[in-house]
C-alpha cells in the first residue's frame, strides 16, 4: 500500500513538473510577438553605453534579484570577453535603502538614488510584475525628469509601462510565469547589447 501511495505521489509530482514546464514554454512562445519592443530597448541601452552612460536597474523582491542579475551581466560579462560596462542595481546598498526608507518612506528608495546619480542619457530600467509598485513609479518619474532613457519591464499592465519610453510587457496572468519570461528577456537584452558593443 505504501509503495502504491509513493507511486501516486511521484506521478502527481511529475505531472506538476510537466505542467509548469509547458506553461513557461508557452509563455515564452507568446513573447515572440513582442520581439520588436525588446530590440528597441536593447538599442536604447546600446546607444547609452556607447556614449559612456550608466544603466540603473531596480525592482522589488524577485525583480530586485533580476535587476542585480542583469547588472552583473553588464559589469562582468554575459557570453563574451569585452570591457566592463557601467551599471548599478539600486537594491544593493542596504545603508541607503534603510536610511531613505526611514527618513522619506519606502516609495523613495529608488528615486532618491536616481536623483543623486542619474544624468541625461543614462538608462533607468524598472522591473515590476505588477507595473504599479510606488517606489518603481517614483523612480521612473525622477528618471524622466532628468532626461534619462526609461525602460519598464512589467507584467500585463500597470502604470510603469505607460510612463516609460520603452515598455516590455509580459502579458501573463501568473507572477511566476512573468518572472520566468523576465529573466529570459533580460538575457536577450544582454545578448543583443554584447553583439553590438562586444569589444
Amino acid at each position: 500500500m505504501a509503495d502504491a501511495l509513493d507511486a501516486e505521489a511521484l506521478a502527481k509530482a511529475a505531472a506538476l513538473v510537466a505542467r509548469v514546464l509547458r506553461e513557461t514554454a508557452a509563455a515564452h512562445e507568446r513573447q515572440v510577438a513582442h520581439a520588436d519592443a525588446i530590440v528597441a530597448a536593447a538599442g536604447a541601452i546600446t546607444g547609452a553605453l556607447k556614449q559612456g552612460r550608466t544603466v540603473y536597474a531596480f525592482g522589488n523582491g524577485g525583480s530586485a534579484a533580476d535587476a542585480q542579475h542583469f547588472v552583473a551581466e553588464l559589469v562582468g560579462r554575459y557570453q563574451q570577453e569585452r570591457r566592463a560596462w557601467p551599471a548599478i542595481a539600486l537594491s544593493t546598498d542596504t545603508s541607503i535603502l534603510t536610511a531613505v526608507a526611514n527618513d522619506y518612506g519606502y516609495d523613495r528608495v529608488f528615486a532618491r538614488q536616481i536623483e543623486a546619480h542619474g544624468r541625461p542619457g543614462d538608462v533607468a530600467l524598472a522591473i515590476s510584475t505588477s507595473g504599479n509598485s510606488p517606489n518603481v513609479l517614483r523612480a521612473l518619474a525622477a528618471a524622466g525628469a532628468r532626461g534619462m532613457v526609461t525602460i519598464a519591464l512589467t507584467g500585463s499592465g500597470g502604470e510603469a509601462g505607460r510612463i516609460a519610453q520603452f515598455h516590455l510587457s509580459v502579458a501573463e496572468t501568473r507572477t511566476p510565469r512573468i518572472q520566468e519570461v523576465h529573466a529570459t528577456v533580460l538575457h536577450i537584452l544582454c545578448e543583443l547589447v554584447e553583439k553590438e558593443l562586444g569589444d
